[in-house]
């Protein structure tokens, strides 16, 4: 597949989806099981209104199945399935029916597109393969898809988390990767919303990552409560207005949240960064002096920063102003729609600050019973 778009002024690949490949390769089994003859590549027509025409890796031919797998392309996405080998096992039966084999998922939790206890093949791949099967005369099949890597890269993905074991889901809307689209993750962050809803009341938990997730933990609150949302910040904060939530705890590691007292919301590196430079203006605010300044300035992380900054400032107070800062920051992006109070800490020196609702906050909505 030879699709690119032109973004920030680069040219990027596009890929296509696991639902592709799992569709392209049901289709190169059927024509083998109908013809007795392997194709070399197979045209599929994907969602989005393109045709593709894509290689097939590896064919088996057995006396009563077809083996045929393509290999996912993610094109210049940075996706964790990129060359997975997707494979259909096909094979003559009484009615159609299309079935998860080793290394697709099992659902377990409500919430997802696909009941509980079904294979994780999300609804327009399953169209996909479907379409595949139709006008094969009286011709009826039994399909198995399976991804012999699944269940390992798995571990790399948000699927253990969303209650889908033992493998991959089999995804795609469109049919295509747009390269550099943030879009899945943030559909799978809300996904995992959606399912915590119904305890969660008018209160959540939010942080960037593992980092803050177990730093929460050790104060004693419900994990049941807590959720990542990576570096979407801003995104997700509207998200919650919208769903009616009132209160949030916001709890991360000062690399992270120091980007939002400067007033990014999106905190991947790649979009924002400016660490260094706002520990500097804080503590210029502090009195640090200009030697000190330039250690920190010079400094490459900002726990690296913070060691510079500690024998010059009075800590509860410096860092009191950031936490301060970063909760204003935060309920102006959101018109004050919601509470927010923050915890922050470091990897090095433990926690740093909080704003001063946090106590009564966690006491209330979420302390572990």
């Amino acid at each position: 597949m030879e699709q690119y778009i032109y973004r920030n002024g680069k040219k990027l690949k596009y890929g296509f989806t696991t639902g592709t490949c799992a569709a392209a390769a049901t289709k190169a089994a059927v024509t083998t099981l109908l013809t007795g003859q392997a194709p070399k590549t197979v045209k599929l027509q994907v969602p989005k209104g393109w045709m593709l025409e894509l290689s097939v890796e590896t064919t088996e031919i057995k006396d009563d199945y077809v083996l045929c797998s393509i290999r996912k392309d993610a094109g210049d996405d940075p996706d964790v399935t990129h060359d997975l080998l997707i494979s259909s096992k096909v094979q003559f039966h009484e009615k159609n029916k299309i079935i998860g084999g080793t290394g697709v998922g099992i659902v377990t939790k409500e919430g997802l597109p696909v009941a509980i206890g079904k294979a994780a093949i999300n609804p327009v791949p399953m169209q996909m393969i479907e379409s595949v099967l139709k006008n094969k005369e009286k011709h009826h099949f039994l399909v198995e898809i399976s991804v012999p890597a699944g269940k390992t890269v798995a571990k790399k993905t948000f699927n253990p988390r969303l209650g889908i074991k033992d493998g991959i889901s089999i995804l795609g809307t469109s049919g295509i990767v747009e390269p550099m689209s943030l879009d899945a993750i943030k559909d799978s962050i809300m996904i995992e919303f959606n399912q915590m809803k119904n305890h969660l009341q008018d209160s959540i938990i939010i942080c960037p990552g593992n980092y803050g997730k177990d730093y929460a933990i050790k104060q004693g609150v419900d994990e049941k409560y807590l959720l990542k949302i990576s570096n979407f910040v801003g995104f997700f904060l509207e998200r919650l207005v919208e769903s009616g939530i009132k209160n949030v705890l916001f709890v991360g590691h000062i690399g992270k949240l120091i980007k939002i007292a400067a007033g990014n919301f999106n905190t991947h590196s790649k979009v924002s960064d400016a660490r260094i430079e706002t520990l500097v203006a804080y503590g210029a605010l502090h009195g640090v002096s200009q030697a000190v300044l330039k250690k920190v300035f010079n400094a490459v992380t900002t726990d690296g920063a913070i060691e510079e900054l500690l024998p010059a400032i009075n800590r509860e107070i410096f860092f009191q102003a950031i936490v301060d800062q970063i909760k204003n920051k935060m309920e102006s992006h959101v018109y004050q729609d919601l509470n927010i109070e923050v915890i922050m800490f470091s990897n090095k020196q433990g926690f740093l600050g909080q704003t001063k609702g946090v106590g009564a906050l966690i006491h209330e909505k979420f302390k572990n019973s």
